[in-house]
C-alpha cells in the first residue's frame, strides 16, 4: 500500500474510495443508545429549505465542542489548513443549511442524549462520525445503528476523512519543525524516557514497561512517576536518547501524539509498541524509529538501546529523516473541524486547496 509519510503539508491524501453509507433512520439502538431521536435544545423554526448543491462556501457545522468543552472561535481554515471554500459554524440554527454536521464519538454515548430535530435534515446534508479513540477505548460503538452517520472522520486511514494524529511532509523552510537534520547530543544526559498519564497495569504497554525496565534504566513521568518539570514536555524528553512511544491499545492506524509529539517533534528515536512495525512504515520511514517487534523480547531490546548509546553514529542514523522532512501535528479540534471540506471537490477550482507536487 502506497505510503502516506512524505506529503506536502497541509493537504492530506484522499482517503481510498468505499461504500457510502446513507442516513436511513434516524433511530438509535443497543445499550446506552435507546431511543427516538431528541429535538435539540434551544432549536428555533420549522425545517427550512435544503441546500441543493455547494454554490458557495461548505457550512461545516459542530454539533457539540469535543468532551463538553467550552464554544471558541472557528479557526481560519485557508491561513491555517490551505483548505478554502470553509463555513465552520457552531450555532445550532444552521442545522437547517449545513452541508456536513460534525458529531463526536464519545459525546454521543456519555450523558444525555443530544441530537438534532427529529425530522431527518435537508437533502444531500451529510452526518459525520467523528473519533479519536481507539477501538478499546470508545465506548458504545456496538449500540451505534450501521446507516446513522455517512461518513467517518478518524485516525485510519480508510475513514472517509482521513486525520491522522500527525504526518511526515517535504521540508520547505528552516522555519519547519523539528529544527536541524539531528538533534545536539551533548544535551542527551538520560537514556529512556516515557510520559504515561492513564496507568494501567493490565495494559501491555506498562507490562512492557515492568520487563524492560529490569534491564535499562526507564525514566518515568506522568501519573505513576515523576512530575514533569516545568521546561515542559519536549525539553524533558529532548534530553533522552530514547522516548517509548508505546500506545494504550494495539490497532491498526492507531499512532498518536506519543510517537508524533513525544519523540520525532521532541528528538528522541521512538521505540514504539502499537500496530505492527509495517503499519508504522505506512507513515514513516524504517530507519525512523524502533519496534518493540524487532526484537524476542525486552532484554534484547534493551541490550540494543545501550549498544546504540555506545555507538553515536549509528545511533545518529535514526535522524536521517530529518534532513528531507519535518512533522506536522494535528490540532485538535481546528484541524477535524476544517478536514470535511475535503469530501466536496466540486467547488469551483480556485476554491479548493492547493496541491504541491513532491
Amino acid at each position: 500500500m502506497e505510503r502516506r509519510w512524505g506529503r506536502r503539508r497541509p493537504p492530506l491524501p484522499p482517503p481510498p474510495p468505499r461504500r457510502r453509507r446513507r442516513l436511513l433512520v434516524l433511530v438509535l439502538l443497543g445499550a446506552g443508545l435507546a431511543g427516538s431521536v431528541l429535538a435539540a435544545s434551544g432549536w428555533l423554526g420549522a425545517a427550512p429549505s435544503a441546500p441543493s448543491g455547494v454554490p458557495g462556501p461548505v457550512t461545516v457545522l459542530l454539533w457539540r465542542e469535543p468532551f463538553g468543552g467550552a464554544a471558541r472561535p472557528s479557526p481560519d481554515c485557508l491561513l491555517r489548513y490551505n483548505l478554502s471554500g470553509c463555513l465552520l459554524l457552531a450555532d445550532r440554527r444552521a442545522y437547517g443549511r449545513a452541508h456536513a454536521v460534525l458529531f463526536h464519538h464519545r459525546d454521543l454515548v456519555v450523558g444525555p442524549q443530544d441530537w438534532p430535530p427529529a425530522w431527518t435534515g435537508p437533502p444531500g446534508q451529510r452526518w459525520v462520525w467523528m473519533n479519536f479513540e481507539s477501538p478499546s477505548h470508545s465506548p458504545g460503538l456496538r449500540g451505534l445503528d450501521g446507516h446513522l452517520f455517512d461518513w467517518t472522520l478518524t485516525y485510519r486511514a480508510d475513514s472517509d476523512i482521513f486525520v491522522p494524529y500527525g504526518y511526515l511532509y517535504p521540508r520547505a523552510g528552516p522555519g519547519d519543525r523539528p529544527v536541524g537534520a539531528a538533534p545536539p547530543l551533548a544535551g542527551k544526559k538520560g537514556l529512556v524516557a516515557w510520559v504515561v498519564s492513564h496507568w494501567d497495569e493490565g495494559q501491555a504497554r506498562v507490562r512492557y514497561y515492568r520487563q524492560l525496565s529490569r534491564h535499562v534504566p526507564v525514566d518515568v513521568f506522568g501519573a505513576a512517576g515523576r512530575p514533569l518539570p516545568a521546561s515542559g514536555l519536549l525539553a524533558t524528553v529532548a534530553r533522552y536518547k530514547f522516548y517509548l512511544a508505546f500506545e494504550n491499545s494495539r490497532h491498526a492506524d492507531y499512532i498518536t501524539e506519543k510517537l508524533w509529539r513525544n519523540a520525532l517533534l521532541a528528538g528522541a528515536v521512538p521505540v514504539t509498541l502499537g500496530p505492527g512495525r509495517a503499519n508504522y512504515e505506512r507513515f514513516v520511514p524504517r530507519g525512523a524509529f524502533i519496534h518493540v517487534d524487532d526484537f524476542p523480547g525486552p532484554a534484547a531490546l534493551a541490550a540494543y538501546l545501550r549498544f546504540l548509546d555506545r555507538h553515536r553514529a549509528l545511533y545518529g542514523r535514526y535522524f536521517a529523516w530529518r534532513r528531507r522532512y519535518a512533522v506536522h501535528l494535528t490540532s485538535f479540534w481546528d484541524e477535524p473541524w476544517c478536514r470535511p471540506r475535503m469530501r466536496y471537490p466540486q467547488l469551483p477550482s480556485e476554491s479548493c486547496p492547493k496541491r504541491v507536487a513532491v
